[in-house]
């Protein structure tokens, strides 16, 4: 197979060297077991340097690499555009050539730790240089695409890349931090904080919002925050140049119950699950805040996270409540025509209604992605409450169709047997596995007598085997 032109692995390394990590790492990846005489094997020794020199990358800049995302413009955090990494990287390479092997050498043989961080970090500070300065090209394009993204941004990036030997010390000490704090450990964090304060006065906020970048969940900085201010009472850290992250903290919480109140029952189970995890996420965002802050609860903070809990609950409340009406209309009933039956019969005249089963396949899986945060969230006893309502409902519903089945009295057969499969779907979400599959060998039991049935301790057969 013919190799690929110049021009065309010209374009192909413009493309690389443009798209963000994920996508080169996913491209490494796919282009793995490519060979090297294959036409693309030029594109995949193409795609591993730019990988290598990424990781190189990283390495050295790793203080402000995770804060460079998208447009920069982020008012939850301190970002900058993902543009100037690649320009920052770019204008070392050409003014710092020498600095650039040794960090090459460094990352690449891993010898002495303390002699490779400063490597690393000399470029740091001659890349901060090159941003104030603006007397090179690159290091001016990136200075002014930071400063687009918002004020200062230059000046704010150059301060971060300032702070480089502090966070390069403190960032492996994050999970230790995160997973609990012994005196040794907190007294790591308080010096760390110290040592950043001592490069710049205004550098604590600054420092923290840089952790931040570095972990999975940003938001858990407010832990290490309050545990360097030794658990501070709220009016302290309200007033205090770390109040930002306790108020962009509630702020999210805010978004998220609107989110939650915005869950289209037509959305189907992805929107369901997506808004179930919210809810968890809340409610481990309220429990940080009432563990690592002393909270007043009858004002400030505290007042507006009680007023947080309480909104939590009523919108869960409410789609509890939208779930056990369109569970209840997925399996209609009617009154019966003979006055000596009192009890409602399943409605079998109309096939079952597609649009009121995918909103109570929403709801129900939304309800049953909740469950974990039930308790802490103060509506475990109204979720309990509908799931008993609707597992009665559902039992009562098919022992009746079953019964009209077996006598040969269903108006439909096909439809009996459709409103059937419907509540195996809807006994999957609120009681499992076994619960469907019960409702469904008592389907096939119903219209077939004489074949053979799973004893209620036999294993059902795989939805595979089962769709065939």
């Amino acid at each position: 197979m013919t190799a690929l032109s110049q021009r065309k692995i010209d374009i192909v390394r413009s493309l690389v060297e443009s798209a963000p990590d994920k996508i080169v790492g996913g491209l490494q990846l796919a282009l793995a077991e490519t060979s090297e005489g294959s036409a693309l094997g030029s594109v995949r020794r193409l795609v591993d340097m730019e990988v290598g020199e990424r990781r190189l990358r990283n390495t050295v800049l790793q203080a402000i690499a995770p804060m460079c995302v998208g447009d920069g413009r982020s008012e939850r955090s301190l970002t900058f555009p993902a543009g100037v990494l690649p320009l920052i990287w770019r204008g070392l390479r050409a003014t710092a050539a020498e600095e650039v092997r040794e960090a090459e050498t460094a990352f690449g043989e891993f010898f002495d730790e303390e002699m490779s961080a400063e490597v690393f970090d000399q470029l740091a500070r001659i890349a901060a240089y090159g941003l104030r300065s603006r007397q090179y090209p690159l290091f001016r394009e990136a200075a002014e695409l930071a400063d687009a993204a918002r004020p200062g941004g230059g000046e704010e990036l150059a301060a971060c890349l300032d702070l480089s030997p502090v966070l390069r010390r403190a960032i492996p000490r994050i999970p230790e931090w995160l997973a609990s704090f012994s005196g040794g450990s907190a007294a790591a964090a308080r010096l760390a904080y110290k040592d950043a304060v001592a490069v710049s006065e205004d550098a604590g906020p600054r420092f923290f919002e840089m952790l931040a970048a570095q972990m999975e969940h940003p938001w858990m900085v407010l832990r290490i925050i309050c545990e360097v201010m030794d658990k501070p009472n709220e009016r302290y850290l309200a007033d205090s140049e770390m109040a930002g992250f306790g108020e962009r903290l509630m702020d999210e919480i805010d978004a998220s119950l609107r989110a939650i109140a915005r869950l289209d029952a037509d959305g189907g189970p992805e929107a369901a699950r997506e808004a179930g995890r919210r809810v968890e996420l809340i409610t481990l965002q309220i429990t940080e805040l009432e563990t690592y802050v002393d909270l007043a609860k009858e004002r400030g903070w505290g007042r507006r996270i009680a007023k947080q809990k309480a909104s939590l609950a009523g919108v869960v409340e409410g789609r509890i409540r939208e779930a056990e009406k369109y569970a209840i209309q997925a399996l209609p009933t009617e009154r019966a025509r003979l006055k000596h039956i009192r009890r409602p019969l399943p409605c079998l005249g109309v096939s079952p209604d597609a649009r009121i089963i995918r909103r109570a396949t929403t709801l129900l899986t939304f309800v049953q992605e909740v469950r974990t945060s039930a308790n802490y969230g103060g509506f475990a006893a109204a979720r309990g409450k509908m799931l008993e309502a609707v597992g009665e409902h559902i039992d009562s519903y098919v022992d009746e169709v079953v019964d009209l089945l077996k006598t040969g009295d269903a108006e439909d057969e096909a439809v009996a047997l459709a409103f059937l499969e419907v509540a195996a779907g809807l006994s999957l979400l609120i009681r499992g596995e076994k619960a469907a599959e019960l409702v469904r060998r008592r389907a096939a039991g119903a219209v077939n007598p004489e074949a053979p049935q799973l004893l209620d301790d036999e294993p059902p057969n795989p939805p595979a085997e089962r769709w065939g």
